[in-house]
């Protein structure tokens, strides 16, 4: 059972998502954006919570079957190595029978050499930096330690150096990284086109070959939001990315996806594979809540409208 501190911190981070959200829906998600970015005491508050959420309340209970956190991370450590020794080279094979079906020309595979340069947006605390497989670049909007960098990630501008000036980044190079990994960022992001543009962010510093791993809170059962991770694969396929792992755990869905040899693998899949109810978004289901003000209160309550047969239930941020 969760402390009463444990809900405290949680809580302060969903009420920072919705305030986010509800700015969104009356100034529009990029002025929105551009808004929250500027609250500096309030990331600096979100942040505090994210990692002492983590360390201290998730963390300890790393090996326990309902641990949220710190089993995201291990999760993808995990998948990294063994995907970089074992199973890169099995989906370079397919991509290479894809491409001589649809007669496409594939970019050359880049060579992964530990240790695995890793992009960790929205890191805050960067939990990554304890494995020594990995070259970890930690970014987020309001780092708590001075390994983890400023930046935001929407904005971010392509170059051909990375630099990085007073603990902020200025640029980074496109096709230079291995991993890129979402854990827990997306569901923060406002709007779908914000989500997407990520993703596309993403795809533009990867390496051809190289994994962009999601983790998205969902304490609902593996069905309750089929339809939206379905959807989630399909508007990533037609980016150029080809899932390579998935798995739904108590509290979170965690995915690897690979950059395609050549967008057009990635493409076809997504093709063969739509179906009705499959749009290029990438929504949550609280872009389906209806939110408004209480009368004489900051207090935000939402209403969740009918949507038939879609099972959209909320995350548990």
């Amino acid at each position: 059972m969760a402390s009463d501190e444990h809900i405290e911190l949680a809580q302060y981070l969903k009420n920072v998502h919705m305030s986010l959200r509800k700015l969104s829906l009356n100034i529009g998600a990029e002025k929105a954006w551009i808004e929250h970015c500027n609250k500096k005491e309030v990331l600096n508050k979100y942040a505090q919570c994210m990692q002492k959420l983590a360390t201290v309340h998730w963390d300890p209970n790393s090996n326990n079957e309902n641990s949220e956190a710190f089993s995201r991370i291990k999760w993808t450590s995990d998948f990294c190595e063994e995907y970089f020794t074992n199973i890169c080279s099995v989906h370079s094979r397919r991509d290479m029978e894809i491409a001589m079906k649809i007669n496409v020309t594939l970019n050359k595979e880049q060579p992964f050499h530990k240790p695995y340069k890793l992009l960790d947006v929205g890191s805050c605390y960067n939990p990554f930096q304890i494995y020594d497989f990995l070259d970890v670049l930690a970014i987020d909007l309001c780092p708590v330690n001075e390994s983890v960098k400023q930046c935001d990630f929407l904005n971010i501008c392509f170059g051909n150096e990375t630099i990085i000036k007073n603990n902020g980044v200025k640029h980074l190079v496109e096709n230079s990284f291995d991993v890129v990994t979402f854990c827990f960022l997306l569901e923060y992001i406002p709007s779908s086109e914000q989500r997407i543009k990520a993703c596309l962010n993403a795809y533009k510093l990867l390496k051809f070959g190289g994994l962009l791993i999601i983790n998205t809170p969902d304490s609902k059962h593996v069905g309750a939001n089929s339809k939206i991770m379905k959807c989630w694969r399909y508007t990533l396929a037609c980016l150029g990315f080809s899932r390579v792992k998935y798995e739904k755990f108590r509290h979170i869905h965690c995915m690897a996806f690979r950059k395609s040899l050549n967008k057009e693998i990635a493409v076809r899949w997504a093709t063969i594979h739509r179906e009705p109810y499959m749009d290029f978004k990438i929504q949550i289901p609280q872009d389906y809540l209806k939110i408004k003000n209480d009368n004489n209160s900051e207090k935000i309550t939402v209403d969740l409208e009918d949507f038939g047969e879609l099972p959209f239930n909320d995350f548990e941020f």
